[in-house]
């Protein structure tokens, strides 16, 4: 797989989270793929466990990812992202270091490093 087919897919992910449109946003998912905390536990794996994962994601009205930067190495791509959330804390900003292996056009695994989030007041 060339590097710009991997960021396209990734980039295809990024664009169906904004748009939080849920069935394009799995489709650039293996059915079997898993997300994990990076370095730490997975927290989801498939697509029924991703889906109720995500289900209340998109329900928030101010969801948004601002890609910062993205570096690709063959099959995998690392994002970093300032994603704009609805928190139970009120409205707020965090940071988002997202990583993605790509294999045979889909995201197989992600892992997901968290900031802190900064509140909007």
């Amino acid at each position: 797989m060339k590097s710009s087919d991997a960021a396209a897919v990734v980039q295809r992910q990024l664009d169906a989270y904004n748009a939080k449109d849920m069935e394009a946003w799995l489709a650039t998912y293996s059915v079997q793929a898993e997300q994990f905390v990076l370095h730490g536990e997975r927290i989801a794996h498939g697509h029924k466990e991703m889906r109720e994962r995500m289900r209340l994601r998109f329900a928030e009205p101010d969801l948004h990812a601002q890609l910062v930067s993205r570096l690709v190495m063959g099959h995998i791509v690392v994002d970093l992202e300032q994603i704009t959330r609805n928190f139970p804390q009120g409205n707020g900003v965090i940071e988002m270091v997202c990583v993605y292996e790509v294999v045979d056009g889909l995201i197989v695994k992600a892992s997901f490093a968290m900031g802190t989030p900064v509140f909007k007041g």
